[in-house]
């Protein structure tokens, strides 16, 4: 098997005040967003997997169980589920294990949904549930240059601002 070494940018993004936009509407979709409690560590590989396949989204898969369930089980780390027609389709993960900041650590849909607008959706969700949940002072994200085409441009448009870049090398 060959393996190639990929290049790529890390992007740390943050946003320093709860955003003046509104929840958003929901679309014509039948949606809801739910919160996993007391949940398995595969059910966040499940989305991790599918929502990363594209993105060569692979540290966790190298992690081993242990790390996986104290980072999933710990109470400041919430997961969120966006459930469309009936189907999970995408998730969201607000990490507030650091005083005063809350990371949007993970982040995305899966493949058949992606076009159809629950990106900004979801997004906007997942901003003003992480500015409700909590008293925090910073919301911070980071995406690279393998994600989504449309990540920092939608990162920016809702609010966040680049503060860090970071040039990396992984092999695939």
């Amino acid at each position: 098997m060959n393996k190639k070494k990929l290049k790529y940018r890390v992007t740390y993004l943050e946003m320093n005040r709860k955003p003046s936009f509104n929840w958003p509407k929901h679309l014509k979709h039948k949606l809801s967003i739910l919160l996993a409690e007391s949940f398995p560590a595969w059910y966040f590989l499940f989305f991790y997997k599918q929502v990363g396949k594209n993105y060569y989204w692979t540290d966790w898969l190298r992690k081993n169980e242990d790390e996986i369930d104290e980072f999933v089980n710990d109470k400041n780390v919430l997961l969120y589920t966006l459930i469309k027609d009936g189907w999970p389709v995408g998730f969201y993960m607000l990490d507030y294990r650091k005083k005063d900041i809350c990371d949007l650590s993970f982040f995305g849909l899966v493949d058949e949904v992606i076009g159809i607008g629950l990106g900004k959706y979801l997004l906007q969700t997942a901003i003003l549930t992480a500015w409700d949940s909590k008293k925090i002072k910073k919301l911070t994200v980071n995406t690279c240059s393998l994600d989504h085409k449309s990540a920092i441009y939608l990162y920016q448009k809702y609010g966040f601002s680049p503060v860090k870049y970071k040039d990396l090398e992984k092999t695939v």
